[in-house]
């Protein structure tokens, strides 16, 4: 029989190396969920926390056993004093050998990984490859602005708070019997009036008695401090995360019958990081969907995502509708607007045309930044630098891109293209916004 020795350090009754194939086993399958999750589940979703199931057999450390061909075997035989032919093997727990059944043997359920929003996001940008770059900036840090809560103890000079400062001094002094200033003057108006009297014994005493007291009045005055540093009080001022302004995000999506599920499937990854990135910048975002084939319409997310659809491809007709949407109930003084269109580039033939119209004099002058993804076949990937090939659509959209810096259009052929697109689209956010 072989004999193994492991020489490893490893803690009392474990094994460093099978607590790291653990390790990795476990995070294979937490980033299969959430991979699977982000594919089925709401694209708001992915940024909440998830709990993944972990099998009780998953977490065993693997142990030596005997080979079933040359190694030890333990029969059933007929006839022993436990088991008979057919007989059925209770399972742990004390249940029979179907079903279930109450029992006294102890036995472990599965157990469950809860991962907070964070760790959720960054799982899934590891299993999509992102750089920790991304990462930064998409975690975007808020904004605060100070809000009065109170008062406090210390704090700059320029925050005393004068009214409370003396409401403390006013009653420490009332406490401490320091005393007044009248109490001071009194007694002196009493040593000037007695001292305008003829000298004498009794005159002298009474002079000399109430300068006894105003000597100690001006002790106790003197020790007693009118304002200690006791009293004093400072503004105190909390952070408070400052509203942002509104941001409405339009996922536009050709749902032709050129459009496939693989054509979906990396628009859908699109819109996912872009919604992730939108909620962090924003306090309050709403997404509008708009699918179209030879007409758009606005639907919600499920249908938007998984409706099946069919017909010929006007692109105008989302162009359209989004402007509609936008005059009707996003004023563009009150909301931050972006798009993202995802299109395979197929269009009506004089389309492209009235694309360009709509987005020049009315789309862009409108957006903070729109997106144009255009998901081509992997065989295409070659014609990714170049501006001239491709599509109707692209060309048309590159006569908009020369104009208007708030327009920037990409090229995704495979899943492994959508993170550095996303990079290049979102990576610096500065004011793209053009005069009209």
């Amino acid at each position: 029989m072989p004999i193994f020795i492991d020489r490893r350090l490893n803690p009392k009754d474990k094994s460093l190396g099978n607590r790291q194939r653990f390790l990795r086993r476990a995070r294979e399958d937490l980033k299969r969920s959430v991979r699977d999750h982000v594919r089925t589940g709401r694209i708001a979703d992915v940024d909440r926390e998830h709990a993944v199931p972990m099998p009780r057999k998953g977490i065993n450390e693997p142990t030596f056993g005997n080979d079933k061909e040359t190694g030890r075997r333990q029969h059933i035989l007929p006839g022993n004093r436990t088991f008979s032919p057919g007989d059925l093997i209770a399972k742990p727990g004390g249940g029979g050998g179907y079903g279930s059944a109450p029992g006294t043997t102890a036995s472990e359920d599965d157990f469950r990984f809860v991962l907070s929003r964070e760790e959720v996001l960054d799982l899934f940008f590891e299993d999509l490859e992102l750089p920790d770059l991304v990462k930064l900036n998409l975690k975007q840090i808020l904004s605060f602005k100070p809000r009065r809560a109170g008062f406090s103890a210390s704090g700059a000079p320029t925050n005393i708070n004068v009214g409370r400062t003396m409401r403390n001094s006013h009653g420490r002094r009332i406490a401490l019997r320091r005393p007044k200033q009248a109490e001071l003057d009194a007694i002196a108006q009493q040593i000037a009036e007695l001292e305008a009297k003829p000298a004498s014994a009794a005159v002298s005493e009474r002079i000399a008695a109430l300068r006894e007291a105003f000597e100690r009045l001006e002790r106790r005055r003197r020790r007693i401090a009118y304002v200690d540093p006791v009293d004093i009080r400072f503004n105190r001022f909390d952070p408070q995360p400052v509203p942002n302004a509104s941001a409405v995000m339009f996922c536009l999506m050709d749902v032709s019958g050129s459009m496939g599920e693989r054509e979906k499937d990396l628009a859908k990854r699109f819109f996912v990081l872009l919604h992730l990135f939108l909620t962090r910048r924003y306090e309050r975002t709403e997404v509008v969907f708009i699918r179209h084939t030879h007409e758009a319409k606005e639907v919600d997310e499920h249908t938007f995502f998984y409706h099946t659809e069919s017909g010929g491809t006007v692109v105008s007709t989302a162009l359209e509708e989004m402007h509609r949407i936008i005059e009707e109930r996003y004023p563009v003084a009150e909301w931050n607007i972006y798009a993202a269109q995802a299109s395979d580039g197929d269009n009506f033939a004089t389309d492209s045309e009235r694309c360009i119209e709509l987005l020049d004099r009315k789309i862009m002058r409108l957006c903070q930044y729109f997106a144009y993804v255009e998901i081509i076949d992997e065989r295409e990937s070659h014609i990714f630098g170049s501006t001239e090939n491709g599509t109707s659509l692209w060309r048309a959209y590159n006569a908009v891109d020369g104009k208007w810096p708030n327009f920037q259009m990409r090229r995704i052929a495979a899943p492994a293209d959508i993170y550095p697109v996303f990079r290049e689209l979102f990576a610096r956010q500065p004011d793209l916004r053009k005069s009209a």
